[in-house]
């Protein structure tokens, strides 16, 4: 019998006695199921409620198994506040460290100790314990601090490197990984080296962490069917009780008000107690605000290219060449032409232009080279293993044309290829054109040194935010694309090795680099906040290209400032940024009565009453934040920006700007005069319209700070009213 209820995440007020004890966490327990309905399961009736999870830090509140019926009698209880169901949230699916500039002893590795000290919280799929990406060879015991465990089943797994190991739902299975993607981001962030990693003899090299002296706790938050928010939660609640430093969260759903975003409630707590949150902007790009986490006490974290491709061609019979990237290890390959087969003409299968599992029933396939269009809802290797069930000897694989550049290195599991969508139809015109078109896949292997790197992806979620336009999103590009890092099971189905590694893409693989370089950061400045953590990285980030040229989007034409945000991540600068714009606590309250939300809204993220009309509220752009963000309606705006000190002592600081086109922007003071460390300045930066523009748009500029030794760089963006349709 299917039940009634449904898991439903419930806030409360928060009862007179407050927590910090034992005691008082059970009377916290007791206050909450006291909302629970008194309801007796019998035959007919709605079964009984269930309380899955009591939240201590990250919300005042629970979550519980209830029924519409039962939701209803629980809203007339004094002290309910809201009960919204639970969503399934998604995954948002070696050489990073040396394209980033972190080298073995010297510069920011050698500074930071490589990450010594520092607690990685990882909200994911779970772990490989055994990979000797999480060997703890040379790693220090936890920090006395460390409050966390390894599950009773999972004891002998841990370690030095790998300290804690946590699953939710409690009591569900192990944290062992089966997935992948968990094992992939927690080696990205703090894995350790590893020599000769590779996939299918590509990349090969020594594989690292981005901090590989940092420990790691892992919090397995995801089931085949995806990652409940209740659980995510949970583990960001029991992650803040354990003592991480630093979290990492590669998931998410679709953007909502914050006090309704379990992520973004969650964060804000640990925010509040000094944990850096860091999480995936989405893999829903390159279309405009499309991205999630984007809380101004999240860093938000877009992704980009390598410098590195894994090169594979196609060559016609009319000897035209087209590049594409693979993974594909091409032993035994042959490389003699073969013919080419389209299975959208004459399909009877709506899914066989994807080369859908079952849908390649053509004979003619046999022996041929077989075009696939990407999506579909199959991935690379079912495509693949359907073509090779057809008898296929070749694929290639078509990408879509808002893609554009974008191309994905996957461990095929025939000679296949990703190219473009412009180069796919060409190869289509040629088949349509040709009596009996032929073409070739050869393999060309790593090739290290794209000037256009880095390219931002073009799965990567856009701004403008929709809950805080005024908040520029996402905050930071890093590397997310073709990214090599541990799996847990051979790709090239070797069954004697443990040290087995994987190339995906997404920006929850860019999220894990920045988790790590805030671990970095949180070494070696372990006074910083995480708001401080954040404008260190953003202020510092480099706009510009291999080739000196402005980073550039799929269609490699100039980005747009809500696909990079403050740009892309520079860690050894951002080691010593000069000055940081630290946001302060106190000041999330002005700015969310600023956003229109209610008392009670309010309240549910501050965990306290709030009355807004008692608060001198704030527009967004006033947040104390390393970057602007203006819906320009009025000809001219003010806001003010406070700095703190952290390079050298006696330093002078004199401002730079680049107006938007049609916007003039002043400066006041225009020079900052420090004597001291940690001193703070204000400054004030007024927007004027110089040119009434009636067309929609989106306009940029920067204003930068710059002494004898520092540069601290702050992106602007401008939206021009008509184009806003929130």
């Amino acid at each position: 019998m299917q039940s009634d209820l449904e898991t439903y995440i419930v806030q409360v007020e928060s009862p007179e006695s407050q927590i910090s004890t034992q005691s008082s966490r059970m009377d916290l327990e007791s206050w909450y199921k006291s909302f629970l309905p008194n309801t007796i399961a019998t035959a007919g009736s709605d079964e009984k409620p269930r309380l899955i999870y009591s939240y201590h830090n990250v919300i005042i509140g629970f979550a519980a198994r209830l029924s519409v019926k039962q939701v209803k009698e629980m809203e007339k209880k004094q002290g309910f506040i809201s009960a919204l169901p639970q969503r399934i949230l998604s995954l948002h699916t070696t050489h990073t460290p040396s394209f980033l500039g972190l080298q073995q002893n010297i510069g920011l590795w050698r500074d930071a100790n490589y990450g010594k000290g520092v607690i990685i919280g990882v909200l994911d799929t779970g772990i490989a314990p055994d990979h000797p990406s999480f060997s703890d060879k040379g790693m220090p015991p936890p920090p006395a601090k460390w409050k966390g465990k390894c599950e009773s089943n999972f004891t002998k797994k841990c370690n030095n490197k790998l300290i804690g190991a946590r699953t939710f739902p409690l009591g569900s299975d192990s944290p062992i990984d089966d997935f992948g993607h968990g094992t992939h981001t927690a080696s990205t962030a703090a894995g350790g080296f590893v020599k000769g990693a590779n996939v299918n003899g590509y990349a090969k090299g020594t594989a690292v962490g981005i901090a590989p002296l940092a420990h790691l706790a892992m919090y397995k938050v995801c089931q085949p069917f995806g990652c409940a928010d209740s659980d995510i939660l949970a583990a960001m609640d029991a992650a803040i009780d354990d003592g991480v430093d630093i979290l990492s969260i590669s998931l998410g759903g679709s953007s909502r008000l914050f006090y309704e975003d379990p992520i973004a409630l969650g964060a804000y707590s640990a925010a509040q107690r000094g944990i850096l949150v860091s999480c995936s902007a989405a893999n829903n790009g390159p279309y405009e605000s499309t991205l999630s986490n984007d809380a101004p006490w999240i860093m938000t974290v877009g992704a980009s290219t390598l410098d590195r491709k894994l090169k594979a061609t196609v060559t016609l019979g009319n000897q035209k060449v087209f590049e594409g990237e693979s993974a594909f290890h091409p032993n035994d390959h042959n490389s003699a032409f073969s013919p080419l087969f389209d299975p959208s003409l004459n399909a009877t299968d709506f899914d066989s232009p994807y080369c859908g599992t079952g849908t390649l029933n053509d004979p003619e396939i046999k022996g041929k080279i077989v075009m696939c269009m990407v999506g579909g809802g199959y991935s690379m290797t079912q495509k693949g293993q359907a073509v090779k069930d057809a008898g296929g000897v070749g694929m290639i694989v078509v990408s879509t044309a808002d893609y554009g550049f974008t191309m994905f290195a996957e461990a095929h599991v025939l000679p296949a290829l990703y190219i473009t969508y412009k180069d796919g139809m060409e190869i289509l015109d040629y088949m349509n054109t040709t009596s009996k078109p032929t073409a070739k896949i050869l393999f060309q292997g790593t090739i290290i040194g794209d000037k256009d790197a880095p390219v931002v992806a073009a799965f990567s979620s856009r701004g403008p935010s929709i809950p805080s336009p005024g908040i520029l999103k996402p905050d930071i590009i890093g590397p997310g694309v073709n990214i090599i890092a541990a799996w847990p099971t051979s790709v090239e189905n070797k069954t004697n090795t443990k040290s087995t590694f994987n190339i995906i893409s997404g920006t929850s693989m860019s999220c894990p680099h920045l988790s790590g370089v805030a671990a970095l950061l949180k070494s070696k400045h372990p006074t910083w906040s995480p708001s401080a953590i954040k404008s260190a990285i953003m202020t510092t980030a480099y706009t510009v290209n291999f080739a000196n040229d402005p980073i550039l989007d799929e269609r490699l034409l100039p980005a747009n400032i809500f696909a990079i945000g403050a740009g892309h991540v520079n860690p050894s600068r951002a080691n010593d940024p000069g000055l940081i714009y630290d946001t302060q606590f106190k000041d999330y309250l002005p700015y969310l009565c600023g956003l229109n939300y209610s008392n009670r809204q309010v309240g549910n993220l501050l965990q306290r009453k709030v009355d807004c009309r008692e608060v001198k509220s704030i527009p967004e752009a006033q947040l104390n934040y390393p970057s602007f963000s203006i819906t320009f309606g009025e000809v001219s705006q003010t806001y003010t920006r406070t700095v703190t000190n952290v390079g050298e002592a006696k330093s002078s600081y004199s401002v730079e700007v680049a107006s938007p086109p049609g916007v003039s922007v002043t400066v006041k003071p225009s020079t900052l005069k420090f004597s001291k460390l940690n001193q703070k300045l204000k400054y004030q930066v007024t927007f004027t319209k110089r040119v009434n523009r009636t067309n929609g748009g989106v306009i940029q500029g920067f204003l930068k700070w710059t002494s004898k030794k520092h540069s601290v760089r702050s992106p602007i963006a401008i939206m021009l009213e008509s184009t806003i349709g929130f």
